[in-house]
């Protein structure tokens, strides 16, 4: 066979990219769908009436072959996953910008729940099979189905079970162009029934999984993207901030050692014995009780509030001023500028949803970046920042995912705290505890009592938390608004026999997996709102070629944009938020709630209130 650039003769039409899993779902129709992957010879392509192969030799090639097709056709492309089309193309062509996806591996998460991004294990899933059974890359395909003496006519990427064929999960999709345009119509199939997946079943739930779906691969694209351009970073501010913390960069090892010990010997003579290691909380909680301070735990939070009280020993302030030098030199001194800033940009690597209920991570310390170098995060020349902080967005979007009347009656308002506060009977921080503990699942002292109130003003909205904790802790999975799986995970019965100190134990841990499904049902779902307001915002941007966003930063959006832009930028952030948060409210079937923003265009991110 000819592997040249012509039709690869993988098959015509929706029937046919169907006729790839033997399954027989074709893809919906409300897109213009186009399937996309690249291998070493070009690109395999597939839509609802053909697959195909295209020669690109390299990722310049690839590249304008993907920015002609996204100008000529404006395609929902699907990918199987948007980092590894899109990492190595936006290195040689950093202004390339597919508009809308339809992202396999992201749908996936949000379907089955965790981080899997294997293609044999979407694809399985999607088909209905037993991702158990989908190979691994690099696994021995031990179901007979690899042999190189299969005519290519017949080498098609599925087993005769229905899984991905290991050879091909272990990249033998890119050995020939007809093969990249098979694998182009397997991605195409497995959309259409992830599609189906989503819409099965009437109802507003299915309307919101099928919305979070395309928000969601917008994310993935964006997270690519954030990737690629970092984060405007003025290097000289920065370093000038680490020096004063921690002083020049160390010549070696042996200096390196002399200023650990300067930084810990004001502590160490407090605590009156230069043997702890104050690197070991184990260590610092058992010299602080030799100092009559018995604590549960050192967390900076807790050593805050007990330094705060009048008369507190003089050790707990100078043990938090230590944690913030020692944090910059190994978190964020001359070390970390050297490896995550480049090119007057601070780098990472972003993911567009975690194993749990769905946030934006990134690596290199970007969503723990110290306040005290906020100011190195400054625009270029000719351009601003735009910072949009969403305003209690939790309990707005508990009043949403809950349907309680009351309390989105309380959202109405700018501080959703104070009619909840005159509805409780307290003061305002008072009824912040109860919304706080609520979410949180806290039941013990003031929270305790707080959330015994928020149960009496708001019974729907705490009865759908106290569900979805009675659900995590019996090991039942739980689903986000727009319908992300959080994965249960059950807890080992242990018998009454087995002691005081296994029961209690066991307690604790039903306890901890209810607290955390109680609050991933409603941070998970506050990510999704999070992110369709973020995909909403960057359509906008790329349609007027103003700016980009730069950072998202669990509610908070940063956005660089031209100067004489930022005004009328900043306006369109709150108009699309209103846009964004009524589709959503009507998606997953809540009753309407305000949502707020704090908004400001500021030349450092550190101007900005917050």
């Amino acid at each position: 066979m000819n592997d040249g650039p012509r039709d690869s003769g993988a098959g015509t039409g929706a029937g046919a990219a169907a006729r790839e899993d033997g399954r027989g779902a074709p893809p919906p129709a409300a897109d213009d769908l186009l399937a996309v992957v690249r291998g070493p010879s070009g690109l395999g392509l597939a839509d609802a009436r053909r697959a195909w192969a295209v020669p690109a030799r390299g990722p310049v090639e690839a590249s304008a072959v993907l920015a002609a097709l996204e100008r000529d056709r404006s395609p929902r492309w699907v990918l199987w996953s948007s980092r590894e089309l899109l990492v190595p193309l936006l290195r040689v062509a950093p202004d390339l910008r597919l508009a809308r996806a339809w992202d396999l591996v992201a749908v996936h998460r949000l379907l089955a729940g965790g981080a899997e991004d294997a293609p044999s294990t979407v694809h399985a899933d999607a088909a209905g099979l037993d991702p158990r059974g989908a190979p691994a890359a690099g696994q021995l395909d031990l179901a007979g189905d690899g042999a190189t003496d299969v005519p290519e006519e017949d080498d098609g990427p599925l087993r005769a079970d229905g899984h991905v064929r290991g050879d091909w999960a272990d990249g033998g999709w890119s050995d020939t162009p007809r093969r990249a345009a098979r694998w182009a119509a397997l991605a195409l199939a497995t959309a259409g029934r992830q599609h189906a997946q989503l819409t099965a079943g009437a109802g507003a739930g299915s309307a919101g999984a099928l919305q979070t779906a395309r928000s969601e691969s917008a994310a993935a694209l964006l997270a690519v993207e954030l990737g690629a351009g970092g984060l405007p970073f003025d290097v000289a501010a920065a370093r000038e901030v680490v020096d004063r913390l921690v002083g020049p960069p160390p010549r070696d090892e042996r200096e390196a050692a002399a200023r650990r010990a300067d930084r810990d010997a004001p502590v160490l003579a407090l605590l009156g014995d230069p043997g702890v290691d104050l690197r070991s909380p184990h260590q610092v909680r058992a010299a602080l009780e030799e100092l009559g301070l018995d604590l549960p735990d050192t967390r900076s939070w807790r050593l805050e509030q007990m330094a705060a009280e009048p008369g507190a020993p003089a050790v707990l302030a100078a043990l938090l001023a230590w944690r913030q030098r020692e944090r910059f030199a190994v978190a964020s001194g001359h070390r970390w500028l050297e490896e995550h800033v480049a090119g007057g940009r601070l780098r990472a690597s972003w993911s567009a949803s975690d194993g749990g209920a769905g946030r934006m991570t990134a690596s290199g310390g970007v969503h723990s970046l110290p306040r005290e170098l906020r100011g190195a995060v400054r625009a270029e020349p000719g351009h601003l920042l735009v910072r949009a902080d969403l305003g209690q967005v939790e309990p707005r979007v508990l009043a949403v995912v809950s349907g309680d009347a009351g309390l989105a009656r309380a959202a109405e308002a700018d501080d959703l705290y104070s009619p909840v506060a005159a509805r409780l009977g307290v003061a305002r921080e008072v009824a912040k505890v109860a919304v706080l503990a609520a979410m949180y699942g806290q039941t013990s002292g003031a929270a305790g009592e707080a959330l015994a109130a928020m149960e009496r003003a708001y019974p729907v909205a705490t009865g759908f938390l106290v569900d979805a904790a009675r659900r995590g802790a019996a090991g039942e999975d739980v689903r986000t608004a727009g319908g992300r799986r959080v994965r249960g995970r059950a807890v080992d019965d242990v018998p009454v026999e087995a002691g005081t100190v296994a029961l209690d134990r066991h307690r604790q841990a039903l306890a901890a997996r209810g607290r955390y499904t109680r609050n991933a049902v409603v941070q998970g779902s506050a990510a999704e709102l999070f992110k369709a307001w973020a995909a909403t915002v960057r359509a906008r941007l790329l349609a007027g070629e103003d700016g980009e966003v730069v950072l998202c930063l669990h509610d908070e959006l940063l956005l660089h944009v031209r100067a004489g832009a930022a005004e009328r930028v900043a306006r369109e952030l709150v108009a699309d938020l209103g846009a964004a948060s009524s589709r959503w409210c009507r998606a997953v079937g809540g009753p309407p709630v305000r949502f707020t923003a704090d908004v400001a265009v500021v030349e450092r991110w550190s101007q900005a209130k917050g």
